[in-house]
């Protein structure tokens, strides 16, 4: 028998499983796993940053509205081929088809021990719980690669023009705040920048448990490949609503960084996945990340957030998870008011 590339969720997190079976989990809890519309993302086509001086100008105007009022938007002509993408989504997939135990313990990859993950080792019920599979791997793993392969190739060259987006991005959101400054080419350098490639098989029990639990990134911006699948969800208003997948379009979202950076102007925004009964989701994410000892800190006082490096905020996040099942993020890091 073929042996199964998927995780073995119901075996490891049983007990999750038999409590929902025998009832103990109560189905009041996945209410609000359904969606209340679909949208479209505020969408942006970044040629006019090609074009006559009005055209950049109100194209940054967008990118700084969509960060202030969605913390979402998506962008076309973005400047990655529709061949590296679709490479990427083909290597992507041929690797998490391997066996799980392969995958598990592939020392033919190079990656940094660690970069394969799956499920959520701290759940302590269904709803802690994210029904997918990641390799979470850190651009020096991809650069520095002995590795000659197909896979190593296409993804140091979809690392490469992402990473180049996401640093016209953030000099475009710095300068729509006042700033012209090289802070963010001084603190996210390729050594601490991150590429994860996410696969959400199919879930017999969808929707009682998430692809991705509800969190915000902990960097200052991501760019998203997804494929046509959907599942990628947001709050806005205060309601959970559905992103409609674009195929011609990378999703960016602002993340935790760059939300204290800029004083609470540019929102990292609550987002998950949800399951699907039928069909496996593929998506890759580039993580703009400082190093660790970087300090955040607001870009004009009084800040409504206390100074930082990138290392206590990921501890911190790390003791809330362990602690509360979830991470809280930027409220632990609020100037006190006393």
């Amino acid at each position: 028998m073929e042996e199964s590339p998927d995780p073995p969720f119901e075996e490891i997190y049983k007990q999750l499983f038999d409590d929902i079976r025998i009832g103990k989990a109560s189905k009041m809890k996945y209410q609000n796993l359904f969606v209340v519309e679909e949208c479209e993302l505020p969408l942006i086509d970044l040629e006019l940053l090609n074009g006559r001086e009005f055209e950049r100008e109100e194209c940054k105007r967008k990118i700084a509205k969509a960060s202030q009022e969605w913390g979402f938007f998506q962008v076309v002509n973005h400047g990655i081929s529709n061949d590296i993408l679709a490479k990427m989504r083909m290597e992507q997939i041929k690797l998490f088809e391997k066996p799980f135990n392969e995958k598990m313990n592939d020392k033919n990859l190079n990656f940094s021990v660690g970069s394969y993950r799956w499920g959520t080792p701290t759940a302590t019920c269904l709803q802690q719980l994210s029904w997918s599979e990641a390799f979470h791997v850190p651009l020096t793993d991809i650069t520095n690669s002995s590795d000659f392969s197909s896979l190593s190739s296409i993804m140091e060259q979809f690392a490469t023009t992402l990473s180049e987006l996401a640093h016209k991005l953030a000099r475009i959101l710095s300068e729509k705040m006042g700033y012209r400054s090289k802070y963010f080419r001084e603190t996210c350098l390729p050594s601490t920048c991150y590429l994860r490639m996410n696969r959400y098989p199919a879930c017999p029990i969808s929707p009682s448990v998430f692809g991705l639990v509800p969190h915000t990134d902990s960097d200052f911006l991501t760019i998203l490949h997804q494929d046509e699948i959907g599942g990628l969800q947001l709050v806005r208003d205060g309601k959970w609503i559905s992103v409609k997948p674009n195929p011609e379009a990378l999703i960016i979202n602002i993340g935790d960084l760059f939300q204290a950076w800029s004083n609470g102007v540019y929102k990292s925004v609550e987002h998950r996945v949800v399951t699907n009964k039928a069909k496996e989701r593929f998506s890759t994410a580039f993580f703009l990340c400082p190093s660790y000892d970087s300090e955040i800190r607001s870009c004009f006082e009084p800040s409504v957030y206390r100074r930082f490096t990138f290392r206590e905020f990921r501890q911190q996040v790390q003791e809330d998870v362990k602690k509360f099942g979830y991470k809280v993020g930027l409220p632990k890091f609020l100037v006190s008011t006393h």
